[in-house]
């Protein structure tokens, strides 16, 4: 029923002139789920509430309510039409009504952490872009359809709600930047293995793909008590996003997983100075896949001590310094961080020898990443202690990967038990850091079985460094000159 009523709002905006692309479908998809959630979860809490003979203060104003506005019942549960607003008053209704008053909440919260802000924020970030009243009506009753009370329920929404997630990542647009491939989270995240108590983190949290999938992992195990199941809910998943779409998507995505009220902020991770985070601000458990080939302002580059144009290299820094002593990370980024010569690539990798002890290397092959075209690997890290050893594996699922051939879990399950031990086999291989040429700390994968270095860079990515070099020299010459 419910794939169902998903195909069926899909095909309502398609007819949509304001919604173009999957991007679009869900954005609005998102914003209506949240108001039908809103209403499911304060309609449980006023139950209890009178279970237990006290009085419930709603969030939401009546005339803002989901059964009051979006869909009024009569007294055999059915649509009451004569109370139901359509066409252009429901159109007018939701635009210059509801939209301010939700919008309004960013205001009157309490904290970023609260309901109440994420609701102010949400529709402060978005609009509504179903320009149809009619067409607003009907997908209207289809969400009104969708029920996510149960954990039965939650879980099969959850599901299509991240098929809707990757066809947003595969639509071409912005592939990568939504859509992290499950299984490797998956794979990610049974590496670092995070415990219930340790708080874990995502700067870029994109669609909060990690996060789901460690609350996932952490839920699973046998024997919580009902303070680890509050501590899991509460004070355990937090997150950053500085894109609206992302920002609101993640929030839906967290909430249809199981967690109520998402510690996730809008804003630029990459804005905060890393001289200003402090030892309450680290994170035990750092998880994510951070956007590259961005471009970051000068004043943003301020912010690091090694400044580069190249916005996942500033996320790197900003991990290792959000990282506790002892705390562990697992992090994807472009592969060819590891062979680098311009000037920042070395130093980070420098820095990351020294600060980290970086245990693993895991390679993923062209293909992993759908629509996004580059290669990547993930860098797994302990901080406190200095690299000794890496651990370098070669993922070679032994097919051509796509959008109809995707990465799956059984593709992991050799890297995941061999990493256990971190044994040798002709997929995998250590390097002892003692032989890693200090001026450059050149850490590219080639395996010593294979003869053969397998990090290819592609002529796009070497104009890239290239572009990276004559900027340093332009830097160079023009100091150069104000001394002459």
């Amino acid at each position: 029923m419910f794939e169902q009523a998903f195909k069926n709002i899909d095909d309502v905006l398609w007819k949509e002139a304001g919604c173009g692309s999957e991007l679009d479908y869900a954005e609005q998809t998102s914003w209506l789920l949240f108001l039908k959630y809103l209403d499911g979860l304060e309609q449980d809490k006023s139950m209890e509430a009178e279970l237990e003979g006290k009085a419930y203060s709603f969030i939401l104003d009546e005339p803002y309510r989901w059964d009051v506005w979006a869909a009024p019942k009569t007294a055999d549960g059915k649509l009451d039409h004569n109370k139901a607003l359509t066409g252009d008053d429901l159109r007018d209704f939701v635009d210059r009504k509801l939209f301010p008053y939700l919008h309004g909440f960013k205001q009157k919260a309490s904290g970023p952490n609260t309901i109440e802000y994420k609701i102010g924020e949400i529709f402060g970030e978005i609009k509504n872009k179903i320009h149809s009243g009619y067409n607003l009506r009907e997908i209207i009753d289809h969400i009104d359809e969708l029920r996510f009370r149960s954990q039965t329920e939650k879980h099969e929404l959850s599901h299509l709600y991240e098929v809707k997630i990757k066809n947003m990542g595969n639509a071409g647009r912005n592939g990568g930047e939504y859509y992290t491939p499950r299984p490797l989270i998956r794979a990610i995240v049974q590496v670092v293995k995070p415990q219930i108590g340790q708080r874990v983190y995502d700067g870029a949290v994109g669609s909060a793909g990690f996060l789901c999938e460690a609350f996932d992992y952490l839920k699973n195990q046998s024997g919580m008590t009902t303070d680890q199941v509050k501590t899991l809910q509460e004070r355990t998943f937090y997150g950053k996003e500085k894109k609206s779409l992302a920002y609101v998507i993640a929030i839906m995505n967290m909430i249809l997983h199981g967690i109520e009220t998402p510690n996730i902020i809008h804003t630029n991770t990459l804005a905060e100075n890393l001289a200003d985070i402090q030892e309450k601000d680290r994170f035990d458990i750092i998880l994510a896949n951070p956007p590259f080939g961005g471009k970051e302002r000068k004043e943003v580059q301020q912010n690091f001590p090694i400044r580069t144009g190249e916005t996942a290299f500033l996320f790197l820094q900003h991990f290792i310094k959000m990282l506790k002593a002892g705390g562990r990370a697992g992090v994807v980024i472009k592969n060819t961080f590891l062979s680098n010569t311009d000037n920042a690539s070395v130093s980070l990798r420098k820095l990351l020898l020294e600060s980290c002890n970086l245990h693993t290397v895991l390679d993923c092959p062209g293909g992993t990443f759908q629509g996004a075209g580059v290669k990547t690997v993930v860098l797994f890290f302990e901080k406190g202690a200095p690299t000794r050893k890496v651990w370098y594996y070669s993922l070679d699922p032994g097919r051509n990967m796509g959008k109809t051939n995707p990465l799956n879990d059984a593709d992991m399950a050799e890297f995941i038990e061999l990493q256990q031990t971190k044994a040798d086999s002709p997929k995998s291989w250590s390097v002892d850091v003692t032989g890693i040429d200090t001026a450059t700390y050149d850490l590219s994968v080639k395996n010593p079985d294979a003869g053969e270095v397998i990090t290819h860079r592609t002529p796009q990515e070497i104009m890239d460094e290239i572009a990276v070099l004559d900027a340093e020299s332009a830097e160079v010459l023009a100091k150069i000159r104000a001394l002459l």
